[in-house]
């Protein structure tokens, strides 16, 4: 059976007017082209569906009873060619977007109000959680994309460069550090650091770093969170090795922070996606802002300096 929708629009066209020639006007056809789909679609169902006489056109039981089925059919195709003009056009959708905390808090916010601003009837759904799973996440399709680091350990996930943190050593303003201006690597060697725990994407990219420069940093305190670690470090435990992005959040609590040289560090912020599935249209839409705006994410090295005690 090849049911078409030409063939229901005729019918009910047909079965409105009750009349072939003014069906066929009503949609834009001949006479001859309207008889035959609807010839057709008799043909196709087994059934007739109009009785014809020389001055009369009547729908038989078996019309009558499919015309409120072949209505519903309509308006159902009708719905869904409408929802998809809005996605295409962004009337409505929804885009989920995994960030580790830093970049869900001070990253995204305004790129998201932008986003909604120019696409009210777009949800954005927001996952703020640990760096690791935030792979988890697109490999699950719970989410369009995320923001973290790129490791190359993924096969199945693809990134693009969105913008680069630099190290900065974070501690309280009566430590010997923080009477001058740059620190070199080797003056943290002997300090007690508090850090993230191994396994940790923003740890590793720093160790690997060092690593080829002969330095090995040891972690007297390793925690996950980096409101944690700012806090301990408030508290006198000692000092911390952090990225720009924190740097907002350290100076609010009355913290000082001096940049790591020796050399210059820097860690790199992706926008990560699944390399096999493919976005919708409201996401793409994302995305491209986040590509287009990528530049002022990336202002974090003046603002710091700028803002540092």
């Amino acid at each position: 059976m090849n049911v078409t929708t030409r063939q229901l629009r005729a019918f009910i066209t047909v079965a409105e007017v009750q009349h072939f020639t003014r069906a066929a006007e009503r949609l834009g056809l001949s006479q001859s082209s309207v008889s035959t789909l609807i010839r057709e679609l008799e043909d196709n169902l087994g059934l007739r569906l109009f009785d014809r006489h020389t001055r009369m056109l009547r729908l038989t039981q078996a019309g009558a009873e499919l015309l409120p089925v072949a209505r519903r059919a309509m308006a159902g195709l009708n719905d869904v060619l409408g929802s998809a003009s809005e996605l295409r056009a962004l009337g409505r959708g929804r885009v989920s977007v995994a960030a580790a905390s830093l970049q869900a808090a001070l990253l995204l916010p305004p790129l998201i109000r932008r986003y909604t601003e120019e696409n009210p009837g777009v949800r954005v759904k927001l996952f703020d959680v640990p760096e690791h799973e935030v792979i988890e996440k697109l490999r699950t399709g719970e989410v369009d994309f995320g923001l973290g680091s790129d490791t190359g350990a993924h096969r199945d996930i693809s990134a693009r460069p969105l913008v680069a943190d630099r190290f900065y050593v974070v501690m309280r303003a009566d430590h010997a550090l923080a009477r001058g201006g740059e620190v070199a690597w080797r003056d943290l060697v002997a300090e007690p650091l508090i850090g993230h725990p191994p396994g940790n994407a923003v740890r590793e990219q720093l160790d690997f770093a060092l690593a080829r420069e002969g330095i090995r940093l040891e972690r007297r305190y390793e925690v996950l969170l980096p409101l944690t670690i700012l806090g301990m470090v408030e508290a006198g435990l000692g000092i911390a090795v952090m990225t720009t992005a924190m740097l907002r959040l350290a100076h609010a609590i009355g913290l000082v922070s001096r940049p790591v040289v020796a050399p210059v560090v820097r860690r790199e912020i992706s926008l990560l996606f699944h390399s096999e599935r493919s976005l919708s249209p409201a996401a793409q839409n994302f995305r491209d802002l986040l590509m287009r705006h990528r530049d002022t994410l990336g202002d974090v090295d003046t603002a710091a300096a700028g803002c540092a005690p």
